[in-house]
């Protein structure tokens, strides 16, 4: 068992095809596991394997998966977090995880996260907060928190799930894992329990760069049930770059270690990686993203404005919890929606429907697409200069359990680094670039649209020059 935890997905499935090891073997260790070590890392595990072997023989050779519970699994609990939702098993199955079981993924389980995808802490989940495996007094990150905790440690091989503003990155950061955000549009979004429809995208978490590159190889994809996917122009592929010669890294003044609020050890950790950097090939230089200061701003207009738009559907009439009583339809509404919905979810639906009200629509959200379309400029103007652009994946490690919740500005401010990419649409990866206080620090790579296979290239050469030991994650 403790061998088969010691493989990284990759490994696991070379050890499968060669018959080193069974499918069956492969996915009652993680099954056990995931059963057994209390992080609250799942809201549902299968409880048996795949029926026979023949998934040893696909792509990605039987090696189980995690799911985040914002995707809709057939049959299985899919509650995005809300219990509102509790108990729901959808009828279909998300394009992401259907093309994932096809290519030989068996579904693990489903993995808890912030409610609707809303928090940065995964203490919003309607089925209690997830603990971090490196300190499980502290947060996992969210809203993807539940599929970073299980892959850190060592509950799954691999997970996806998804990011708006950067519910993938910032949780892989905090974890000590690698979360990618790929470009929007290039995986599917059906099946997907919507948040911010302009901003969502799914994505992997997984142990090392290439783990990730071989799980999003089988995402990408036009699908003929998402009008808002694109077909991927070349197939992903596995890095095996081990420098960076002739690349040109910008790092933005306004999303440095310089940034007000940002930890020390943090800003340590990314003045380091950037030297690593430079002593296998790269050029560093400074540069100006002028508009991304107002990103934040921008995302806390725009997508609590979709929220409240996606979530309208959620009214006690269709599907999910129904609280009847009082006088008519609309109490019913009101009582179903009230005792349904958390805090934070009530939050942004009043933020965003206050900003989509007449007479502030243009001051409010119709600036804020304003500001998004001046930082996709920005970037656009840096990629023209530039292969990347770098960046701390988080300005904290690791906070304690209840710190910030609370305090929703301080909150919000955990993605600073992670909301400017989705709001241009362009993809970034986080990888883990060393401790701070014993806890993980994350490093944020963003490039032009559709390069994920050249960030996926420059994050393995720093990744096998850093050399992080993720291991104390899977401590028992």
């Amino acid at each position: 068992m403790s061998e088969i935890l010691a493989l990284t997905a990759t490994e696991t499935a070379e050890r499968v095809r060669s018959r080193e090891l069974s499918t069956r073997e492969v996915f009652e260790t993680y099954r056990d596991r995931a059963a057994r070590v209390e992080l609250n890392a799942f809201t549902w595990v299968a409880e048996a394997p795949p029926a026979d072997e023949a998934s040893a023989g696909a792509p990605l050779a039987g090696v189980p998966l995690a799911v985040k519970d914002l995707f809709c699994t057939e049959g299985v609990p899919s509650q995005a977090g809300s219990r509102i939702l509790e108990g729901y098993r959808p009828p279909y199955t998300a394009t992401a995880v259907a093309k994932l079981a096809r290519a030989g993924a068996p579904l693990l389980g489903k993995t808890n996260q912030d409610e609707f995808a809303m928090g940065s802490s995964n203490e919003n989940s309607g089925y209690g907060p997830v603990r971090n495996p490196w300190d499980r007094d502290r947060v996992p990150g969210g809203s993807s928190g539940g599929s970073a905790a299980a892959v850190a440690a060592g509950l799954a091989p691999w997970a996806i799930g998804t990011d708006t503003g950067g519910s993938i990155r910032q949780p892989a950061a905090l974890c000590g894992i690698v979360g990618l955000k790929p470009t929007y549009g290039a995986v599917s979004r059906y099946g997907m329990i919507a948040f911010a429809s302009s901003l969502d995208q799914a994505g992997p978490l997984t142990r090392t760069v290439a783990d990730a590159a071989l799980l999003l190889g089988h995402m990408v994809g036009r699908d003929p049930l998402d009008s808002t996917s694109v077909a991927f122009p070349e197939p992903i592929e596995i890095p095996e770059r081990d420098d960076l010669a002739g690349i040109r890294l910008g790092v933005p003044s306004e999303l440095s270690e310089e940034t007000e609020g940002i930890e020390l050890g943090v800003a340590g950790a990314f003045r380091a990686t950037l030297e690593l950097a430079r002593q296998l090939g790269a050029e560093v230089e400074e540069i100006h993203l002028p508009h991304t200061a107002h990103g934040l701003s921008a995302y806390y207009l725009i997508a609590p404005a979709e929220a409240s738009a996606n979530l309208a559907r959620f009214d006690g009439v269709r599907y999910g919890l129904r609280v009847d009583g009082g006088e008519g339809l609309r109490e019913m509404y009101e009582r179903t929606r009230a005792q349904g919905f958390g805090a934070e979810v009530k939050r942004r639906i009043m933020l965003g429907t206050y900003a989509l009200s007449s007479g502030y629509y243009d001051a409010h959200y119709g600036r804020a697409q304003k500001v998004r379309t001046k930082i996709a400029e920005d970037f656009h103007a840096a990629f023209e200069r530039f292969d990347f652009v770098v960046t701390p994946t988080s300005p904290t490690v690791a906070f304690p359990l209840g710190a910030k919740l609370d305090d929703p500005l301080a909150m919000y401010f955990n993605d600073y680094f992670t909301v400017p990419m989705p709001l241009a649409g362009i993809p970034a990866i986080s990888i883990p670039n060393g401790l701070s206080d014993g806890l993980p620090t994350g490093f944020q790579i963003a490039g032009p649209a559709f390069s994920e296979n050249r960030i996926l290239a420059a994050a393995h050469a720093l990744e096998g020059a850093i050399g992080f030991d993720g291991s104390a994650g899977r401590a028992p």
